[in-house]
């Protein structure tokens, strides 16, 4: 049985990442900086372990007793509106728990196999109509800058033979939280359409497929690296918005226009208005099956199991 640590475990992508790793036989050990809330969240029979990433001696013995490290652990971009504090806040808590963990790993003397580390196709700034590969160079705003210093961090692991793989992941698909969640009321209240001039691509996956490359990536060694992670069948926001008004049978008319978007939250308004073209060649050419390609059959599957 493999031992698996996961931070970050009661977050969107880590509450279902456990629970499908757990039905497969693994052992779940959740890091986390407040373990009792976690068991409290979760309801599940893991091992929970208090991590504090500025003492590492309470913790540094389990990385040595486990197969496999996912890093998931990060504070929510969109928490409050950026200022210089709250952007130093974002970087800090990515690059110095990466780093500690990195750290942590390199002097293990059983070191892991595997470190997953989360990243986003924020990576690559606003690509434009372009199509984006893992070569593709990083952006130059703040979000890539953030990206590039958690990929920077989690390399450092490649050092001592540990296999590295950074999942960039794009617009999750899910009706508990995320880009999903935020869209359906103004579409119930039939004043749903797409945020900004529609024409960004919007690099969206469902929430079954970025868990499914996860445990891909833990099963596959040939996978290592920057891993792109979205539907092989991306669209723009116009069309993104076009399809969710049509499996809610309601009009995707009313879009929110960049000024509306930028009074609401600010310099974070800058990310959801940016588009990224991702290719997943490499993720296929390793052999990952995805789920849902289509659109309108996932936004029908998570709309389903929403009313169920």
């Amino acid at each position: 049985m493999k031992k698996i640590i996961i931070t970050g475990a009661t977050g969107l992508i880590g509450k279902k990442l456990s629970e499908e790793l757990y039905k497969s036989g693994y052992q779940i050990i959740v890091f986390s900086r407040d373990s009792k809330r976690a068991k409290d969240v979760l309801k599940k029979d893991y091992e929970y372990v208090d991590w504090d990433h500025r003492n590492s001696s309470k913790w540094a013995d389990k990385i040595s007793d486990s197969d496999v490290i996912i890093h998931l652990a990060g504070i929510n971009l969109f928490a409050k509106r950026w200022n210089d504090e709250f952007k130093k806040e974002i970087i800090t808590s990515r690059k110095e728990t990466t780093k500690t963990l990195s750290d942590v790993i390199k002097s293990s003397l059983n070191k892991p196999k595997l470190f997953i580390s989360a990243s986003g196709v924020g990576y690559y700034g606003d690509g434009g109509d372009e199509i984006l590969t893992e070569d593709s160079p990083a952006g130059n705003d703040f979000l890539a800058e953030v990206c590039k210093v958690w990929e920077s961090e989690a390399s450092e692991v490649e050092s001592v033979g540990v296999r590295r793989v950074s999942i960039r992941t794009g617009i999750v698909l899910s009706t508990e939280d995320g880009a999903l969640k935020r869209m359906l009321l103004p579409f119930k209240l039939f004043v749903g359409g797409p945020i900004g001039n529609g024409k960004q691509w919007f690099p969206w996956i469902h929430i079954d497929d970025i868990v499914g490359i996860y445990k891909f990536a833990i099963e596959n060694e040939n996978l290592s690296g920057a891993v792109n992670a979205a539907s092989p069948n991306i669209c723009t926001m116009k069309e993104f918005a076009k399809t969710l008004g049509k499996v809610l049978n309601r009009p995707s008319l009313f879009s929110v226009p960049k000024f509306a978007l930028k009074f609401a939250i600010g310099e974070a308004g800058d990310v959801v208005l940016m588009g990224q073209r991702v290719s997943v060649d490499k993720l296929l050419s390793s052999g990952y099956k995805f789920k849902f390609e289509n659109l309108e059959v996932a936004l029908m599957d998570l709309l389903k199991k929403k009313r169920a």
